[in-house]
Formats: C-alpha cells, sequence, structure tokens
C-alpha cells in the first residue's frame, strides 16, 4: 500500500505527516491488509484497533514517535505536573501501609507516574518493596528506564519490569488511562438485527463494513437493550483482564483511573454514535481508519461493565467517584498548600494543575477513580465522601 498523506477534516490545519512518519504508517497498513485478506476481507474493529496500537514495532504504542507531553499527541494527569502523583502517593502510602509491599502498575507511558510516586513515597517514608511495571511495549520501556535513570537513580533497584501479571500477586495495582486503549468492539443495531462494524479494503483504503454480530460480541450487545440506529463500543478485553487479575491477585487492591460513565450514562440516547476518540497532535477527531500508527485511538469506559466482571470474578468493589472527588479526599488541598502562593513561579503552575485535574470542564468530572479489592478490608480515604459506586 502507497502512503497516504489525506488528514481528516478537522484536522487539515495541521502539517501533515513527515515523509518518514508516511512511510511507517504505510507498513503498518500493509500488515494489517494482509489480515484482512487472509480473514476473507474483514477483521473486526477490535482486532484493527488492537494492530494499529500494539502490533510489533510499527504499532502506535510500539514505535518510537514521542506520544504524551505537550510535544507528542496528548497529555495524561501526571504530565502535567506532580501534583497528581504526590496527591495519589498519599491514598498509595496508606494502602502500603496496611500490608501490602509491592506496587504493579499497568501501561507506565513515559515513566512519569512511576517518578512522581518513588520521590513522594520516599518523602512519606513509604516505599514499596518492589515497584513493578507491566509495559508490553519495548520503546515505552526504554523511555521509562530513561525517566527513572535520569530523575530517581536512588530508587532504580526497587523498580523492574514484567511481561505479565505474576501469580499468586500481593500488591497495589495502578492503571491510569489504561483502559481506554484496550481494543474495544464496535456493534450497531438495526430493526431486530445486531451488527458488529469491522474493517475491510476499499482499494488502498481502509473502510467500515458491518456484518451480523456473533458470539460473545452478540450477547453482550444484546444485554444492553439499545434502541435501532446506535453504534456504540464493547469493551471484552477489559472485562478479561479484569477477570485475569482477579486470579492473579491474592492480597490487594486494583486501582483504574480513566475517563467514562457508568452504563446508564454510556449508553445514553444522546451518546448514540459511540464514543471512539483519536488523537493526533494534541487534536482530537472520531476517524480511527486513517493515519495508522500515527495517532492514539481510545474509546471511554464502561465502568458498569467494569463493575460487573470485577465482581463476577471475585473482586470486591472498594469505591467509585469522579476524579476531582477522590483526589480532594486523597488532600490535594493540603499538597498544592505546601508551595507557598508568595513562590508564584513555583505556586502557579501547581494551580494550574490542580484546575484542570479538579474542573468539571477539565478532568475532574468526566475522569473517574474505580477501586477493587481482594481479601482487602481497610478504608479508602479517596472515598470518604462522594462515594459514587451505587450509580454503577
Amino acid at each position: 500500500m502507497t502512503p497516504r498523506s489525506s488528514l481528516p477534516a478537522s484536522l487539515e490545519k495541521l502539517a501533515p505527516p513527515s515523509a518518514t512518519a508516511l512511510a511507517h504508517s504505510a507498513l503498518l497498513r500493509e500488515v494489517i491488509a494482509r489480515e484482512i485478506t487472509a480473514a476473507e476481507g474483514w477483521i473486526s474493529f477490535a482486532r484493527f484497533m488492537e494492530l494499529a496500537l500494539h502490533a510489533p514495532g510499527l504499532g502506535y504504542y510500539s514505535a518510537g514517535s514521542v506520544k504524551f507531553g505537550g510535544g507528542g499527541d496528548f497529555v495524561t494527569a501526571p504530565g502535567m505536573g506532580s501534583l497528581f502523583g504526590r496527591t495519589l502517593a498519599r491514598e498509595v502510602a496508606r494502602i502500603l501501609q496496611s500490608g501490602i509491599t509491592d506496587i504493579v502498575e499497568l501501561g507506565a507511558g513515559n515513566g512519569r507516574l512511576a517518578c512522581d510516586l518513588l520521590a513522594a513515597l520516599n518523602t512519606l517514608d513509604r516505599l514499596p518493596r518492589r515497584y513493578l511495571i507491566l509495559e508490553t511495549s519495548a520503546d515505552l520501556r526504554e523511555r521509562q528506564r530513561e525517566l527513572l535513570r535520569r530523575e530517581v537513580p536512588q530508587f532504580a533497584d526497587c523498580v523492574s519490569w514484567l511481561d505479565a501479571l505474576p501469580a499468586p500477586l500481593t500488591a497495589l495495582v495502578l492503571a491510569n488511562e489504561v483502559l481506554d486503549a484496550m481494543p474495544v468492539h464496535v456493534i450497531e443495531t438495526g430493526s431486530g438485527a445486531i451488527g458488529e462494524r469491522g474493517v475491510t479494503l476499499a482499494g488502498d483504503a481502509f473502510q467500515w463494513r458491518t456484518r451480523p454480530a456473533e458470539g460473545s460480541v452478540l450477547a453482550a450487545a444484546k444485554s444492553l437493550d439499545l434502541p435501532a440506529g446506535y453504534v456504540t463500543e464493547i469493551n471484552l478485553a477489559a472485562r478479561a483482564f479484569i477477570a485475569t487479575l482477579a486470579a492473579n491477585l491474592a492480597h490487594g487492591v486494583a486501582l483504574f483511573i480513566d475517563y467514562g460513565f457508568p452504563a446508564r450514562e454510556y449508553y445514553h440516547p444522546q451518546r448514540s454514535s459511540g464514543t471512539l476518540m483519536c488523537h493526533y497532535r494534541q487534536h482530537a477527531h472520531d476517524d480511527p481508519l486513517t493515519l495508522v500508527g500515527l495517532q492514539d485511538i481510545t474509546a471511554h469506559v464502561d465502568f458498569t461493565a467494569l463493575a460487573t466482571a470485577a465482581q463476577i470474578s471475585g473482586l470486591q468493589l472498594l469505591g467509585y467517584a469522579n476524579q476531582a472527588q477522590f483526589l480532594i479526599n486523597c488532600g490535594i488541598t493540603d499538597v498544592l498548600a505546601g508551595t507557598p502562593a508568595e513562590n508564584p513561579a513555583a505556586y502557579l503552575p501547581q494551580a494550574a494543575e490542580a484546575q484542570k485535574l479538579l474542573s468539571p470542564a477539565e478532568m475532574g468530572e468526566l475522569f473517574k477513580v474505580i477501586a477493587f479489592g481482594k481479601n482487602y478490608t481497610a478504608p479508602l480515604a479517596g472515598y470518604a465522601s462522594g462515594n459514587k459506586q451505587a450509580l454503577l
């Protein structure tokens, strides 16, 4: 397949990808095209998304482009500054104090959250015995190692990387913006029928094509009781991961921080086109079939489905709150107050970070924090007030 330079209409004002980026994208497009051909002309969108993001050496998260921060395609909470990590560290320290000795971070991005947590936990005299990072991308592993060596070299000995969750596991498991990047199936409802949207080839371009939904996708779609003309996502990968986590976790807590809704909001009539979103150079658009390998692809999290999968698998739901309430409960205002307002050079950037983390118009309401436990009974401060698990 030849390189393609066309951008979605919402991105036309941006400079087109470089020739090197287009050549990289073309290689990935060829890999996906061969798989479509081998599968008799159609693959599920979940498989397309998996390849686009994680194909070895070529997928968005597997290749070497800058993804995080102002110079990348999107900014996560840890990338705004250290306030998020220092606040989260307060909850982490309490969990470690209860007898949990290890931390496992899933999909650690560029390593920023790990750096901030280790530095803050050292200040709180609550360093973990081990800080384990489950990261499937070799490129991101190296970026994480480099950042940790540069910023917190004194803690390098307690950090190691995993290829899979160990079992039995006694740990605090952390995942910030991981679930939204797991491959999703896309379904659409017709008059009395449920279809699954997949990807096919139209010349050298990828194109949507719908066929009747089957198996676990059909069963999950039927349980939603959606009206005709509705398009949405089903994240079977997240449910499977939760089942694996439950099977491997002998004693501990799992904290997931991500954007999304409970089911009754996720499948609201006003959200009838789904939640798929792509991120490219700090711009968002809704065409996942273009810029293959050069852009992030995400879907919002259905927290009701996540909680149901966890409880079926034997995990206890410990709490569910929006990010603003969770961080306030954890003491973000006290952490911010630790920097004197009389020092504007240090205080003002942190105040701006707090605004983005807490404001309903920014991350405060859309992002949620959900916690599960296994053989864990100590209360979590993040849910001391505003626990909304009854809404799931």
